[in-house]
């Protein structure tokens, strides 16, 4: 990984035309690779005080010492301080938005980018290579390079760079994990392999030995990373609007399927309310693009555009308003970034403003005219509200100047308390302090409404008091989730979950008739056995499956292609090698050996002591014979997606360079008079 990386994970130089896929420089000194080291090392500093904890309560419970159980609680106390100023160190992390932006934009507010969760590395070769051994009567040796490919991908998949070549990466290791847990993770037996993944939220490890948690923080990743390509989009394009909108749906679709299919997951950053806060926050940053991208171009200064634009900017009010009812909740407001909560409750008063501010405009600047449409303003005055003033009606508004001004007033009234409100909100977080682009924009907000109402203030009119409306809102383009593809699961004949005899030989003479049929696509089974030929009584079985012919290995060849091996049969015969299923006993329950630091009551010192200093994987060079991790997806090729990322690989030599199923691809406004 110390190599010298392109962005798109290829490796410079070299005659062979080598490709492979790696993520991005750990020892880059970029802005977003500062802040994952420093909460790899922030993740490192809780677990050692987490251990400290730990040790400190077991000996508070095993003493009756006064003196002792005296000191103990003087060290746990200090161990919570520093334990809480370690997660508040955390909470800056994830408040730390202006890296994630785009360095060209000064006019747009900031948007909210998840942290990738970050894990420790594994060493796999072991223990595939004594499962291979032991379970498939292969010689484990053969594979390591493989085994080593395999490690090296998800090395390379701690560090993915910002855009859709780093989504793939990660997809192209979560292809594979259904594959790996088929072949090497047994419902009956533990593998001795700890996954652990540390809270993005809290730095608490979590650790697992089967691989629930690691497809589960892998989707989490993508869903992190397409959060961050939307935030660092160029909104003041078309093309970088529209790039920022699909990122956050894909990000939101993403997490949806996370929370519907890993419903158990122990850490808390995906737990089922912390996920469904994460979706809304996600859609409503979609939501504000999608407002943004209709305001790009300019408002046309005209009664029509400008409800509609009240309303679309109402909706985005609105939609943040339940991501920070959301965030406030008892379970979640406690872990969640204050940035977070108080960046939500700005927008809302923002966007809320700005639509009271649309309104105000339209009914202060256009009075009705002859030549104006009676019917269509009417219709578009009553659709904007759910109520009016006692008395009034939408055509009395239009037709009467007085009562015109007076509803218009009324708003810019409004528009002028909440961008007041906004400011005192964002003056509340030190955090946001940081970003002076979204105090310019509230000031901006602000000033403009306060001209708005010197415009049409009059001295000798009496105060009114007359309270605005709220304002309907809706939209005509929403945000929608993305949802991705779901993969077509691997072949469960050769897997972890079966239990298979050593491979026998048995010799077939030169005999059209052999005394048994085939039946399957791949592998191809033994069926209608003749006990009585040869092959019988050389100890074939029925329901046998046949793995090689000859020197040919036919794991996953069709029945006509093994016909046609067992037809070109010389004098001498053939030796054909078969495996049997073995009687396999109930399933026990499987036990996922979740240490959580969220329980202490539950941690476990097992996480806390795993090492991971010598289990740095060295880069192996990559040999082009057929990979033992290949053999489900041989036959899946023709029935998978064809709907994949863009990849920069263009060499075959990888296991997982082959097709695999993937997920879909799915601001200042003009001064001229004609346009706001």
């Amino acid at each position: 990984m110390t190599d010298t990386l392109l962005p798109n994970g290829i490796k410079e130089g070299g005659g062979d035309g080598t490709y492979f896929r790696k993520g991005c420089n750990p020892f880059a000194q970029t802005g977003r690779s500062k802040l994952q080291n420093q909460r790899a090392t922030l993740n490192q500093q809780i677990i050692k005080q987490m251990r400290m904890r730990a040790g400190a309560e077991n000996l508070l419970k095993a003493t009756s010492n006064n003196k002792v159980k005296e000191m103990v609680l003087l060290e746990l106390s200090y161990v919570n301080s520093n334990l809480q100023l370690l997660m508040g160190e955390l909470e800056g992390l994830n408040s730390s938005v202006e890296v994630y932006q785009n360095t060209q934009e000064t006019t747009n507010i900031p948007l909210i980018a998840l942290g990738l969760k970050e894990t420790k590395d594994i060493d796999f070769s072991t223990l595939f290579k004594d499962f291979i051994l032991e379970h498939y009567s292969e010689d484990g040796n053969s594979f390591e390079d493989e085994i080593a490919d395999l490690m090296d991908l998800r090395q390379a998949c701690r560090t993915p760079s910002r855009d859709e070549a780093g989504v793939e990466l990660l997809a192209k290791y979560s292809s594979h994990l259904p594959l790996m847990e088929n072949r090497f993770f047994s419902p009956n037996r533990q593998t001795g392999i700890f996954f652990t993944w540390y809270d993005s939220f809290t730095g608490v490890p979590v650790c697992q030995q089967n691989l629930s948690l690691e497809k589960a923080s892998i989707l989490f990743n993508m869903a992190a990373l397409y959060s961050q390509i939307g935030t660092r989009s160029n909104r003041q394009t078309i093309a970088g609007l529209e790039e920022a909108i699909s990122a956050f749906q894909k990000s939101a679709g993403i997490l949806n399927h996370l929370k519907e299919t890993f419903t158990h997951t122990p850490s808390y950053d995906m737990s089922p309310a912390m996920l469904s806060m994460l979706i809304r926050m996600t859609l409503a940053q979609a939501q504000e693009c999608l407002f943004e991208k209709t305001a790009l171009p300019g408002i046309r200064n005209q009664f029509h555009c400008l409800m509609k634009m009240a309303q679309e900017a109402a909706k985005v009010s609105e939609i943040y308003d339940l991501v920070h009812q959301s965030m406030i909740q008892t379970p979640i407001k406690d872990n969640v970034p204050f940035f977070w909560s108080t960046t939500t409750q700005v927008k809302t008063n923002h966007y809320r403003s700005m639509a009271h501010f649309f309104v105000a405009s339209a009914l202060l600047d256009h009075q009705l005219g002859l030549s104006d449409d009676e019917d269509q303003q009417e219709k578009t005055l009553s659709q904007v509200y759910d109520r009016l003033p006692e008395g009034r009606s939408p055509l009395d508004i239009l037709k009467r100047r007085d009562e015109r001004e007076r509803i218009g007033k009324a708003h810019i009234r409004r528009a002028i308390t909440g961008h007041e409100e906004a400011l005192r909100i964002y003056s509340l977080c030190h955090h946001l302090n940081k970003l002076e682009v979204l105090e310019d924009i509230l000031r901006a907000s602000l000033q403009r409404s306060l001209n708005k109402c010197s415009e049409n203030e009059d001295e000798e009119e009496f105060t009114d008091y007359t309270e605005a409306p709220d304002i309907i809102s809706k939209t005509e383009h929403k945000a929608e989730m993305e949802v991705p593809a779901t993969t077509k699961g691997p072949l469960s004949v050769f897997s972890a979950r079966q239990r298979w005899t050593a491979p026998r030989t048995i010799k077939l003479p030169e005999d059209r008739d052999l005394g048994f049929t085939l039946k399957g696509e791949s592998p191809v089974q033994v069926v209608s056995l003749d006990r009585l030929c040869s092959a019988a009584a050389d100890g074939l079985k029925e329901g046998d499956y046949i793995v090689a012919v000859g020197d040919i290995d036919c794991k996953w060849m069709s029945v006509s292609d093994v016909m046609r091996l067992l037809k070109d049969v010389n004098e001498e015969g053939i030796d054909i090698q078969v495996v049997s299923i073995m009687d396999s006993n109930p399933p026990m329950p499987t036990k996922s050996a979740t240490f959580c630091g969220n329980l202490p009551k539950t941690y476990s010192m097992i996480c806390l002591a795993y090492d991971d200093d010598d289990k740095n994987p060295k880069s192996r060079k990559v040999t082009k014979k057929s990979s033992f991790l290949n053999f489900a997806l041989k036959n899946r090729l023709k029935s998978a997606s064809t709907l994949s990322l863009p990849t920069a690989d263009h060499s075959g030599s990888l296991p997982w360079n082959k097709p695999c199923p993937s997920f879909p691809s799915s601001s200042s406004y003009n001064n001229d008079s004609a346009l706001y």
